[in-house]
Order: C-alpha cells, then structure tokens, then sequence
C-alpha cells in the first residue's frame, strides 16, 4: 500500500523535518520496514537526478542505491560546483529549472541555508533536501528516528543525548524537530558554548513544552540516556586550538565511556566521524551507527516511493 492508502498525507517536496506528522511518520516506517530487501520495476522509467554540491557517501550512495532497488534509472554529479554550469555562473534556480526536465526527482545537497527551499519553489518535479548547509537534512532525520525506534523498540519517552557542533549540524538539529513530536521525549544537548543549540531549536522545543539540558561534558548525563546521539565537534568553529581539544575531549566516547551507558541505550552517529568515536566501541552491540546509516536504504525508498509512485 502506498502512502496516501494508509491514510497519511502527500508529499510533494521534502525540504524540512517539519513537513512529517505523526501520521505520515508512522505510514512511512511501516512502508520502510515492507520494502527492506526489496528489488523490483514499481519506479521503472522513472529517473533520479542527484544534484550534490557537497561532498557525501551516505546520502548520495543510498539514494541511488533505494532508486536502483526500485527499478528506477540515475543520473547526476557529486560536485556540482566545479561539474556543472555554477561553475560558469549560472545560479541554482536556473539549474534546478533544467535539471527538472530531464529528470522525475531531483535529490540536491547545497551548502547554502535555504537552497532547497528555492529549489522546490522553481522546480516542476520533486525535490528532495539532501542537506542545505547549517539548515536541515530531513531524510537522515527520518532514518535517525526509524533507527531509534528499531533499536530502541519504541520513540516515546526516549531520552536523547546530542553532542558535538548542535548550532551548524543539520543532522541533529532536523532529528529534534522530529522527536519533539513524541510525548515524554527529553533532551540533553551536550556542546561547547560556541556550538551549542541554536535559539531557533529551543524555542522551537519550548513551544511544545519538551524538556532540555544544556551542559558541556558527556559524562554528566551519559548515564541516564537512552541514545547518544553523537556529531562532529567542527575545529573551524574555534579560534583557539586549546579550546577545540578541551571540546572535542569532553564528548569522545571510548571503552570508559561505554561503561558508563545503560545496557539498553544505543550510540549513534550520522557519519563520517573523525575521531570523536573510537574504533574500540565498534565491537559493541550498543554501537548502533552502521546499522543507521544501513537504515538509510529503506527509508530512501520509502519517500521516493511517495513521490514518484
């Protein structure tokens, strides 16, 4: 059953995490979960641009990956700044207006904030926010909360340790949109001052009246958490190399860490990571991160499913 038979609503475009209701969510993990290990012609003659001004792994691999899966066809660039007309100086709306013709669903990821927003706004097929620079990344928030609720077995009343670069990263800042729609949900934003939360988030939070702790060192919460939901602290955010260390050592998780979480919560992490997971937690069954970036393949069909079927 497609989307709209199970009573959610459609989609369009997928520009923000605030787009997706409690509805939709629901409809879309269960398609997610029906169309894991899938590989058949439901999108046959149906093609994907993907239009990737940054670099990525991830996100590009595993959409063209849910599009291939569903017997669709790809086409694109991974470097759109240098291999394509922006680097003549064409602007994006002109590029996403001829990108449109070609193509039934274009995935775009722009370092500008708002790029994908202009994009939806002149294009006249789908278009996917891939990521938009400190804005959002909405599908790496839908397979996040799909990841939570595999390994967690639920989403209400969870309760969620961010880390790392919370003002600039789209990553967490679009996965707490996403949960803040689920009672008993609490938060502890774990980051430097100079990266910290953005106000935006927190009101955000505060208008649905979803409780946050704000604090600069992992260990003060690791215990009492379900999920460690851990980013990138980015050393171009500080103007002082001591500080980025003292940072980047308060939120590392290693061996001793570990040993301080519950035996039912799950490490996180939208990937890559530099050095801000030992490789010594891989090993550990709570160590959830390539089995979420895994989850990106279904979850991928799912929505393209919704857009293109």
């Amino acid at each position: 059953m497609t989307l709209t038979e199970l009573g959610a609503k459609r989609l369009e475009h997928v520009v923000s995490s605030e787009q997706f209701d409690r509805p939709l969510l629901d409809a879309l993990f269960r398609r997610a979960a029906s169309l894991e290990g899938v590989r058949d012609d439901r999108l046959a003659h149906r093609i994907m641009a993907s239009l990737f001004y940054e670099p990525s792994t991830r996100t590009r691999l595993s959409f063209e990956s849910a599009m291939l899966r569903l017997g669709g066809s790809v086409l694109g660039t991974e470097a759109a700044h240098t291999f394509s007309s922006a680097i003549k100086g064409e602007t994006l709306e002109d590029t996403v207006r001829m990108v449109s013709t070609y193509a039934d669903v274009i995935v775009l990821r722009h370092d500008q904030l708002g790029a994908a927003a202009r994009a939806a706004a002149v294009s006249s097929v789908p278009v996917i926010n891939a990521g938009d620079g400190p804005g959002e990344h909405p599908t790496q928030a839908l397979l996040d909360l799909y990841t939570i609720q595999r390994e967690i077995g639920h989403i209400e009343g969870v309760h969620v340790a961010f880390c790392g670069d919370l003002r600039f990263g789209r990553t967490a800042r679009s996965l707490a949109l996403l949960l803040a729609q689920y009672p008993g949900v609490r938060f502890a934003f774990v980051a430097p001052a100079v990266v910290q939360v953005g106000d935006d988030i927190r009101q955000r939070l505060d208008a649905r009246s979803v409780p946050y702790l704000l604090t600069d060192t992992l260990r003060d919460v690791a215990s009492d958490v379900d999920v460690v939901y851990q980013t990138r602290v980015q050393k171009e955010r500080f103007s002082e190399a001591a500080e980025f260390e003292q940072a980047r050592r308060a939120i590392r998780i290693d061996a001793a860490l570990m040993r301080t979480l519950r035996e039912s919560a799950v490490v996180m992490h939208p990937l890559p990571r530099v050095d801000e997971i030992a490789p010594e937690v891989d090993a550990d069954p709570r160590a959830a991160y390539f089995r979420q970036a895994q989850n990106g393949v279904a979850i991928r069909m799912a929505v393209l499913e919704a857009l293109l079927a």
